[in-house]
Order: C-alpha cells, then sequence, then structure tokens
C-alpha cells in the first residue's frame, strides 16, 4: 500500500524581494543571491534526494543574469511555479488587468529562462482573491497555493510592521498582509474553488496543524528550535501526527532563509534567524525533513495535484470575497 504524499515547496524569494519587504530603497536595484543560493540548496536536495517545487518571482526570471541559476532546477528534474512579477503581497487590491499582466508576465518569462511553462501559482505573502483565481483558471494553471488557513495572520502582520520600515502609505497598502483571524476556518486540505461558469481550480493550501490551525512551515519549526531543539521535533510531530489521524496530506512551505544564513546574506541581518549559520540551518532542515519522510512520501506540488485530481472531488468552496 502506497504511503500518503507530503508536497515540498520553495517560494524563492530573492534578496531584493526582501529588501522589499523591510521597506529597505536600495531593493530597486534589484539585487540578487541567485546565483549562491540556488546551487547551495539544490546541493542540499540532492543529498535527500527530494524533488520539490520553487515558485519563481517573474522579475527575476525575466532577468538573463538569473537564467542559468533557473536552468539548474529544471535540470535537477524540479518543477517551477509562478510566483508573482513583482512580488507585491497585495493582490487582491490589483485590478483584473493587473492580475492578468502579473500572470501572463511571468509565466513567459518563467518559460523564456527555463524552457518549462509553469502550471501552479502561489502569491506573495499568501496574497489571492477571486479574480485571480479566475485568471489562472483561464491561462490553464492547474492549482493554486496560495491559502494559509491559521487565525494567527493578524498577529504575523503586527509583527511585520513593527520591524520594516514602511511609510504610512506602505502601511495602508499592506494593511491585508497575512490575512484575518477568520482565515483559520478555511480548508486545510486540497479543494476545489467553484468559478463561475461551473469552472474549477484546485488549491492546495500551505497545512496548518489540524484543530489548532498554527503553522508548522519551516520558519515556524526554526524560531523554535532556537529556544529549544527537542521543543521542535515535539510540535513537528504534533503537527504530523494531526495529519495522519485526519486524512491530511500535508503541502510543507520553504524558504531560501530557512536553508541560507547570514554568512551568505550578510545584508539581510534585519531578518529574525539569521544569526544562524546556513550549516546550522541546514541540519535543522535535514532533520525535519527526515521526520516528514518517516510517513510521507516527499513529491513537488505538481504530482500532490495531479494524484488529487485523480481522486473523488473535494469539496468545492465558492472563490469569493469572506466565503
Amino acid at each position: 500500500m502506497s504511503r500518503p504524499l507530503a508536497s515540498l515547496s520553495l517560494d524563492l524569494d530573492n534578496l531584493w524581494s526582501y529588501l522589499k519587504i523591510h521597506g529597505d530603497p536600495g531593493w530597486q536595484a534589484r539585487p540578487s543571491y541567485l546565483d549562491a543560493v540556488v546551487p547551495y540548496v539544490l546541493e542540499v536536495l540532492e543529498r535527500e534526494r527530494l524533488r520539490i517545487t520553487f515558485f519563481v518571482v517573474g522579475a527575476d526570471a525575466a532577468e538573463p543574469r538569473n537564467h542559468a541559476a533557473l536552468r539548474a532546477l529544471v535540470t535537477a528534474g524540479h518543477e517551477v511555479g509562478n510566483h508573482s512579477f513583482e512580488h507585491e503581497p497585495w493582490l487582491h487590491l490589483y485590478s483584473r488587468a493587473q492580475l492578468e499582466r502579473e500572470v501572463e508576465a511571468t509565466d513567459d518569462a518563467i518559460e523564456a529562462a527555463t524552457g518549462v511553462r509553469p502550471t501552479g501559482f502561489r502569491g506573495p505573502g499568501f496574497s489571492w482573491c477571486p479574480e485571480l483565481l479566475e485568471v489562472l483558471q483561464e491561462r490553464g494553471h492547474l492549482y493554486d497555493a496560495s491559502t494559509l488557513p491559521t487565525w494567527l495572520g493578524p498577529i504575523a502582520r503586527t509583527y511585520y510592521f513593527w520591524t520594516a520600515k514602511l511609510s504610512a502609505e506602505e502601511r495602508e497598502r499592506r494593511k491585508g498582509l497575512f490575512g484575518a483571524f477568520a482565515d483559520g476556518l478555511r480548508p486545510n486540505a486540497p479543494y476545489r474553488w467553484g468559478l463561475r461558469g461551473g469552472r474549477e481550480l484546485l488549491e492546495i493550501p500551505v497545512t496548518t496543524i489540524p484543530g489548532l490551525r498554527t503553522p508548522f512551515h519551516f520558519s515556524y519549526l526554526a524560531f523554535l528550535a532556537r529556544f529549544s531543539e527537542p521543543l521542535m521535533i515535539a510540535y513537528l510531530r504534533t503537527a504530523l501526527t494531526a495529519c495522519r489521524l485526519t486524512g491530511t496530506e500535508p503541502s510543507f512551505l520553504l524558504h531560501p532563509l530557512d536553508v541560507v544564513g547570514g554568512d551568505q546574506a550578510p545584508e539581510l541581518g534585519f531578518f529574525p534567524g539569521m544569526d544562524i549559520s546556513s550549516a546550522e540551518k541546514t541540519r535543522l532542515l535535514r532533520r525535519v525533513l527526515h521526520e516528514l519522510a518517516r510517513h510521507f512520501e516527499l513529491v513537488p506540488m505538481g504530482v500532490h495535484a495531479q494524484r488529487v485530481r485523480e481522486r473523488p472531488a473535494p469539496r468545492l468552496v465558492p472563490a469569493v470575497a469572506g466565503a
């Protein structure tokens, strides 16, 4: 009997996008660390014999200097997905025309850089709206992965505003970042959005702990490890046990700063955990991946999406604001 699946993905946020999130004007020169970070992450994944999904930002794929690093992802057997063009976590404020340009430009840039056209999408900062889902379905995307069903979003947003250097205008634009308390009521396992005209789009949420609805993707685990590594493992095992008991096949999220420390990205010292070395982060990540692999078959998100599509249809949820 085959084991249940767990999909792995990494949002390939570049150096400039982290600076942009922090409100640092230096982001506009679009400094990149992909030439250093991508080979390092690929080496870690190859050591674990894992293939995952990398969600790529369109502005990076449009830069010829990044093409070698992005092609290396596909050459190594990984999936590439669309992570928007400008990496702005307020897609819900975009017009329909802006959303179409954002998705199309990123699809085109990724295909030009890697030879592969994305079929999956994740909004930066878990940003999405019903119009975005319509655009994705019309453009042939097979799945969206932009929802995080947790009640902790407003708390994360408060911490973000406290640490970032943002103007009043920027704070207003980002006031919906990370969602609302009510997001904890959204489905936690893959389901299908019901769109206009009877159409559908598969949604694969970033999984939170069933029942508790608190996140357990690696950024949260690494934070716990700063206090106690046994606490981190206990929390992870609680999450995985809850997933198994409820039949939830998790979607597990990574970011570059989960693997890379301040020794490789000193410009990002303002981010939590950047005082931890890359070697130590990698050690913790490998331990977490081994825990996941004990109970689940680890696959890219596209494989997860295809398996879900082959089963009886999951619950349909209308894609309307506040649903």
